[in-house]
């Protein structure tokens, strides 16, 4: 049987219970470069600082961290994420001055960010795109900018073996595109030959039979993700 709320509140005061929060890490290849989504916070601690949108899971109202993902993207973002993967969790002492002991659960979405029609919700004054670079290397709440910079790792690492995360991509796109966004995510540039061949021989996409896009040069053939 699930507890109840009463059976919750008795284990609460029996053992107490982290603060624990989801964060957003919403990134998006914008102007060429690597961006992650960020809120301006309207209320302490670190008012007007930036941070990376979220909120505490509630045990009334989230059936598992999956849903409080969902949840904190709807009353942050106004947006579903359907595609959020969870990828770092991070809890210790003193981490937030509302609790003696905080735990972070990160979740990390890639969206195409003409795609994405976010609006500022809940305790934000505004939202707005940060260069990964700009966003680790700046004073934001919290330990934000090291759990951006973990999650950065993590899809670095995943783009390096060829596993492009959803929302990388549109649904179609050409090779160059690809690359471009690759190198991008990646933050360096890679060789034209040596990364098709790996992604002939991985299989990691599939061209599109009898679609090309026309560009300045020949026609491109498009592919897809398989599945």
């Amino acid at each position: 049987m699930t507890p109840t709320i009463d059976e919750f509140q008795r284990a609460r005061a029996q053992y107490p219970m982290p603060f624990t929060r989801i964060e957003l890490a919403v990134f998006a290849v914008k102007d060429g470069k690597l961006q992650v989504l960020l809120g301006q916070r309207s209320e302490p601690p670190h008012a007007g600082k930036w941070a990376l949108p979220g909120g505490v899971v509630r045990i009334d109202l989230d059936t598992n961290l999956d849903a409080a993902c969902q949840r904190v993207a709807r009353e942050r973002l106004g947006v579903a994420l359907t595609e959020a993967q969870q990828v770092i969790a991070v809890g210790a002492r003193r981490r937030d001055p509302r609790a003696p002991w905080a735990l972070s659960v990160v979740y990390r979405a890639m969206v195409r960010p003409h795609r994405l029609h976010a609006v500022a919700g809940k305790r934000l004054v505004e939202l707005q795109w940060f260069t990964t670079e700009e966003a680790t290397t700046s004073a934001l709440a919290f330990d934000h900018a090291m759990l951006i910079a973990r999650a950065v790792t993590q899809l670095r690492d995943q783009v390096s073996v060829l596993h492009f995360p959803p929302g990388l991509m549109d649904q179609t796109f050409t090779l160059g595109e690809l690359q471009s966004a690759s190198e991008a995510v990646l933050g360096h540039a890679l060789d034209k030959s040596s990364f098709r061949r790996r992604l002939d021989a991985a299989q990691t996409v599939e061209p599109i039979a009898g679609e090309v896009r026309s560009g300045p040069f020949r026609p491109a053939q498009v592919y897809r993700l398989p599945g």
